[in-house]
């Protein structure tokens, strides 16, 4: 079910952007568009993940650079009997998560900064839970190539003035006229990313990642902390590429009060209403350090990566 999907959304894109180069370029025009849409296809498919990776700057930890949140990693992979992936740090004060890759064998899950430092461990646990129950579906082959393209034809669509503007061109068949319903392809190819990344497909990440780690209530109260702060905190690589918003948990873009129809994500209210009513199970296990009730919490420190408390300090994590 998962490759027909795949497929078919790979064949759809294709032929949205052979109709760009169309509408740029008339028939030489599509014909460099299935091409190149090709090649692109071909290479996203092996390549999407690092791309994606690339794009948020997103710099690999593990267990020396950042120990309790790559055990942490570990102990949800293994209740949710996948293969360790791949784990990332990105750096943006908003917030957020996502996963990417072709399958879970070669599967990656990236935490920004900011969620690392403003969530506590349990609602960080339920985070990541939720992306490791996208890698367990394997829906994160086809976000990350329904990104890479989507994003292909925006870029395609920017140039359209620079290659299609004359109304002299014999190989533009629609002249002037082409080149603006070219233009309109870029916004047209975010929203049908969001058609096509069904939203009920965040119900189940959100329904298996509260089993994953074992309490429905912390994943529920981190929504409810992410979509908080990703309403006032930017995320600017994601305003800068806006094809690859439905990869996270919750909508990056500041723009995500227009949630209607055409939303990314499913209204944050409905998912926690339906996380707190599921039982507490507890069945994933202890994914963090044990605390007392009424313990002090120690000042947290984001992973050496480039940025946080720097020095030559060696940290040992994001609750450190």
């Amino acid at each position: 079910m998962n490759f027909m999907r795949t497929a078919m959304l790979l064949a759809f894109m294709t032929a949205l952007f052979m109709g760009v180069g169309y509408l740029i370029g008339g028939q030489s025009g599509m014909l460099i568009a299935f091409v190149v849409a090709a090649a692109m296809n071909f290479f996203s498919y092996w390549n999407s993940d690092r791309m994606v990776l690339s794009t948020y700057h997103a710099q690999e930890v593990d267990e020396r650079t950042a120990p309790e949140f790559y055990y942490m990693i570990r102990d949800l992979s293994a209740n949710a009997g996948l293969p360790m992936p791949r784990v990332y740090v990105f750096d943006s004060p908003q917030p957020n998560a996502f996963a990417t890759g072709r399958n879970p064998e070669n599967a990656a899950v990236a935490a920004s900064t900011g969620l690392l430092q403003r969530l506590t461990p349990e609602e960080v646990a339920g985070v990541m839970a939720h992306e490791l129950a996208h890698v367990e579906n394997r829906d994160t082959l086809t976000m990350t190539v329904t990104a890479t393209l989507a994003g292909a034809i925006s870029m395609l669509s920017n140039f359209a003035f620079l290659f299609g503007g004359s109304r002299d061109d014999r190989n533009n068949p629609f002249g002037f006229v082409g080149v603006l319903i070219a233009m309109i392809v870029a916004p047209l190819a975010a929203m049908l990313v969001q058609m096509a990344i069904s939203r009920t497909r965040e119900y189940a990440a959100d329904r298996r990642g509260a089993q994953i780690c074992g309490s429905p209530r912390s994943l529920a109260s981190a929504l409810q902390k992410i979509a908080g702060d990703a309403s006032h905190i930017e995320n600017y690589d994601a305003e800068r590429n806006p094809a690859t918003a439905h990869m996270f948990i919750i909508n990056p873009l500041s723009g995500q009060r227009m949630d209607n129809l055409f939303s990314t994500h499913p209204n944050t209210e409905n998912r926690i209403a339906a996380l707190l009513d599921m039982p507490e199970s507890g069945s994933g296990g202890s994914t963090w350090p044990e605390r007392t009730a009424n313990a002090p919490r120690k000042a947290r420190s984001v992973p050496n990566t480039g940025w946080g408390r720097g020095g030559s300090e060696s940290p040992k994590g994001p609750w450190s």
